[in-house]
């Protein structure tokens, strides 16, 4: 009885299998680029954000525009407001309809606790339908 251990050499001696050798190399090589690249990636800022009390809830359909100036005063329209009568001074705008979409544009030096207390009065006065306006620079 005759045994072939290697049945992949030809007669010339030349062996007829795939090489993975360089395969398997490039793949560890690569596998040390992501292992090395992956953390770097990741972004970890904290950042202090100010509660907001409101919960979500469906949102409306009829623009009115609210405003906040850089010294923070509340505008709806051209009528001047505070914080304690904004529900009132949005019910009176909209006659009421809660499903009234409510522009709200902010001065750029606004701080965001602002932003976030007024955006809280308006879902506390039950307007969940908020679009932020901004400036469009031309050319982008």
């Amino acid at each position: 009885m005759a045994m072939h251990l290697n049945e992949d050499i030809d007669g010339d001696g030349e062996m007829h299998d795939i090489n993975v050798t360089p395969f398997i190399d490039v793949m560890l090589v690569l596998l040390i680029i992501f292992m090395v690249a992956a953390p770097l990636a990741t972004v970890d800022i904290r950042v202090n954000l100010p509660n907001s009390t409101a919960l979500a809830q469906p949102r409306p359909v009829k623009p009115v525009y609210l405003s906040v100036k850089a010294d923070k005063q509340l505008f709806i329209g051209d009528r001047a407001v505070d914080m304690n009568t904004l529900a009132d001074a949005l019910n009176l705008q909209t006659q009421g309809n809660k499903d009234t979409t409510i522009f709200f544009q902010a001065d750029k030096q606004v701080d965001y606790e602002t932003m976030m207390s007024v955006m809280d009065g308006l879902r506390k006065a039950g307007y969940f339908k908020v679009g932020l306006v901004g400036m469009e620079t031309p050319g982008q």
